[in-house]
């Protein structure tokens, strides 16, 4: 389940990602807020984890605001969950960049939660891994077609 802050985190970016295929100029975070539905107090912290990334940028000055830096099509939503929620793993044993062991387990191997877990989530992320901020802002994109299935 993603948290309130990623939902929060890809409106916002989703916002961004419409002006860049329009006018393309900087938005002012009350601006993102209130196109996105967000609280802007909480806004603030979660863009700037985002810019910190590399995904947006800041722009001072009168005209400033935040704007998309990269192509919406180049930003996983696998980096996006990671970076705003942290490990997707069920199980710390199944991260690939957060392993730990599981403080009760006597072996990995013949663990069979970790087996089922192991399974699922596999699929999980070789779903999640192949999705784009694009995908969400297509409106036939993989979600819209999933839904009209």
């Amino acid at each position: 389940m993603i948290s309130q802050k990623m939902k929060y985190a890809l409106k916002a970016l989703m916002v961004l990602a419409d002006e860049k295929a329009g006018p393309g100029g900087a938005l002012r975070i009350e601006e993102i807020a209130k196109r996105a539905g967000v609280p802007k107090r909480f806004l603030e912290h979660i863009l700037l984890e985002i810019r910190n990334a590399g995904i947006i940028a800041s722009i001072r000055g009168r005209a400033g605001g935040y704007v998309l830096v990269k192509e919406p099509a180049e930003v996983p939503l696998s980096e996006l969950l990671r970076l705003i929620d942290g490990p997707m793993a069920p199980l710390p044993c199944l991260s690939r960049r957060h392993y730990a062991r599981c403080e009760d387990c006597t072996d990995e191997e013949t663990c069979r939660i970790r087996r089922v877990f192991a399974e699922v989530f596999w699929g999980y992320l070789v779903l999640i891994e192949s999705l784009t901020l694009a995908d969400m802002v297509q409106a036939n994109g993989p979600a819209a077609q999933i839904f009209a299935a």
